[in-house]
């Protein structure tokens, strides 16, 4: 892992939100900077996203189940514009390359939400939502009942897949019936 310092980590932080081009959660920017790459020490990622979101470079909105998204703000690219020469080339062009390559995975990953919660006969409801991204609302939601807890688990797990595929689906056969 690389040992950088933490005005350099924080420009890393700004430098991935800004190459994603979208918001993110808590959990991708820590997936993206901690856990798929070894760009920040995980502990420090969240106390300098919270540094960040405190001096005003990043904020944060509240989009789903409690769950908040960060963006960078206007100081937040201003600063990024002055200071990016700080991040090694090396890790620019690594960053760059990451985001190219993962940005719709990390899309999907944030727009398609599965969950599930034990239901009072002992079986398991399942919500499944797709957000609009821009201004993070329920696109769309459907909810089924799971016999088991791995039923539940699997249907998750294929929302996660299909949701594109079965809002195209009803949509076609539901909504847009021409």
């Amino acid at each position: 892992m690389a040992n950088y310092d933490a005005v350099t980590n924080k420009l890393i932080i700004l430098f991935v939100l800004d190459k994603m081009e979208m918001p993110l959660t808590e959990k991708s920017i820590i997936e993206i900077c901690s856990v798929k790459n070894d760009w920040v020490n995980y502990m420090d990622c969240l106390d300098l996203l919270y540094q960040l979101s405190e001096s005003k470079l990043i904020y944060k909105t509240e989009c789903k189940e409690d769950e908040m998204r960060y963006s960078l703000t206007f100081e937040g690219r201003d600063c990024l514009s002055y200071f990016y020469k700080k991040i090694p080339a090396d890790l620019q062009s690594e960053i760059s390359e990451f985001s190219k390559a993962n940005r719709l995975s990390i899309k999907q990953s944030q727009e398609y939400y599965a969950n599930y919660t034990d239901a009072d006969d002992g079986s398991y409801l399942v919500t499944m939502r797709i957000y609009e991204s821009l201004i993070n609302t329920p696109l769309f939601e459907i909810k089924i009942k799971a016999p088991t807890r791995q039923s539940a688990e699997e249907a998750c797990k294929k929302w996660r897949q299909s949701a594109p595929n079965i809002y195209e689906y009803i949509y076609e056969n539901f909504v847009n019936m021409d």
